[in-house]
């Protein structure tokens, strides 16, 4: 039995990283028992002609703050619901905080803090030199990782995995390529409770944090609760 995996406030919204390793062999960094079932996955890929590549993984609180506030700011695109582009000089800031919240979590609620969460692609479907853009249209019925995507709906919760934003709850968008391990994310879902991401964000420098303070309650229900339930 694996044992319950219990981070602190710190690990939660990734202010340390303590919890995490390095896995070059990867490009990636995981908490180990994320690491261990992702190694399994993978290989299990590898026999259905898959190769299960890493896009991201986890991240700390500085580099989600610094994706948070290159958004506000304009410096990197900002996309509606349907993914066509804003313009923020246009937007008042409860617009632009809604905006990045449908793709882009706030710093420290992110779930990549707690190195439980894996961006996936297929590295064999891809064209040499080809990247993943991490677009819902490329997991469909007609994109390079449809059967990718149609594999890990077989597959994934045979190795504790899940798709936490598999459709729109009235939150973040659908993001067929992100994968979590449920026996860690599950506590650590629980144990960030808006208090925790409170306290993480005093003193931060993150852009909108008056309206982001103001709202927290709501973007926690909706941003970090509003979530899939892995399979039993």
């Amino acid at each position: 039995m694996i044992e319950m995996a219990i981070l602190s406030p710190e690990q939660l919204t990734g202010r340390e990283r303590t919890h995490v390793r390095e896995l070059p062999e990867l490009a990636c960094t995981l908490h180990p028992q994320a690491a261990q079932a992702f190694m399994a996955l993978r290989a299990r890929a590898r026999l259905s002609g898959i190769d299960l590549a890493v896009a991201s993984s986890f991240r700390d609180f500085e580099q989600q703050r610094a994706i948070w506030n290159a958004k506000f700011r304009g410096q990197r695109p900002l996309l509606d619901r349907n993914g066509r582009p804003l313009d923020v000089k246009l937007m008042s800031a409860p617009q632009i905080v809604e905006a990045i919240l449908l793709w882009s979590a706030l710093p420290g609620a992110s779930r990549h803090h707690w190195g439980t969460e894996i961006d996936v692609f297929d590295r064999a479907a891809l064209l040499p030199g080809q990247r993943p853009q991490l677009l819902s249209a490329e997991y469909g019925a007609d994109g390079p990782f449809a059967k990718l995507a149609a594999w890990l709906a077989v597959y994934a919760h045979s190795y504790s995995f899940f798709l936490p934003y598999d459709l729109d709850r009235g939150g973040v968008q659908p993001e067929p390529w992100h994968l979590s391990y449920a026996p860690v994310s599950s506590t650590a879902l629980m144990a960030l409770t808006p208090q925790v991401l409170h306290e993480a964000l005093r003193g931060a420098d993150v852009a909108g944090i008056e309206v982001v303070v103001d709202q927290l309650s709501d973007i926690h229900r909706r941003y970090v609760c509003g979530v899939a339930q892995p399979a039993a």
